[in-house]
């Protein structure tokens, strides 16, 4: 919702976004000496806050890369995949470098739970950017703020390729061995965190699924295009009074 509305918005958006994940990184120092239930609750929803930052920063325009033009037509292999890359670039190295920064705390401490929280979601983010690269039978481009409409042209055919079949399926054996870890964990602490962690691989096995069925995942979020509606009518009113 706030990625469609007026570009002059952005910097409160990125302000508010930017102050979440001050409090989620707060919440996963704070939680991560502790073996607690409540700990291993507060670090993912720190982890989540962190997340959220990045993909305001993100989707604003405010942290995207250094190639922000529409692929050329005749680019091809290397120099199509190059120039995706380009497009993405500071955002990718922002994600990679804050999940190095949680896994190193997390390295030296007893609650892991919102770096790995975090470096899930840096994994099925890419899994995801990868195969709409390649291409999938359901874009939902649609959900992609006007500002970041060249994007588009880096998606690849809608059709249906093996790689989003195998990722679907590593992400479901990695959800299938957090819940095993749930299971067998010794503590209530172990317990929820692998719970956690398996229900956040079966959403993200679930957006795989809807990339490969004709099952349009926007109108979950039509609430939110409405700002984009919105947006373009006061755009068209105001062009008509002048």
């Amino acid at each position: 919702m706030l990625n469609h509305r007026f570009r002059q918005s952005f910097a409160r958006a990125l302000v508010i976004a930017g102050g979440c994940a001050l409090c989620g990184l707060a919440l996963v120092v704070l939680s991560s000496t502790s073996e607690a239930v409540w700990a291993v609750y507060g670090s993912f929803l720190g982890g989540l806050l962190i997340w959220s930052w990045h993909e305001i920063s993100f989707l604003t325009g405010a942290v995207a890369g250094v190639h922000r033009e529409v692929c050329p037509p005749q680019a091809r292999g290397w120099e199509r995949f190059s120039l995706a890359t380009m497009a993405l670039i500071h955002h990718e190295v922002a994600l990679a470098m804050t999940a190095g920064l949680l896994l190193s705390l997390a390295a030296v401490t007893h609650n892991a739970t919102g770096a790995l929280t975090f470096a899930l979601l840096l994994v099925f983010r890419l899994s995801s950017k990868l195969n709409i690269y390649r291409g999938v039978p359901n874009m939902s481009d649609e959900l992609l703020p006007r500002h970041l409409d060249y994007l588009k042209s880096y998606f690849g055919p809608r059709s249906l390729h093996p790689a989003l079949l195998l990722s679907t399926i590593a992400i479901l054996g990695l959800g299938a061995w957090f819940a095993h870890a749930a299971f067998v964990a010794p503590t209530a602490a172990g317990t929820a965190q692998g719970a956690l962690l398996s229900g956040l691989c079966l959403l993200a096995a679930l957006e795989h699924i809807f990339l490969a069925i004709p099952f349009r995942d926007s109108a979950l979020w039509q609430w939110a295009l409405e700002a984009r509606a919105e947006t373009s009518n006061r755009i068209h009113d105001g062009e008509g009074q002048a």
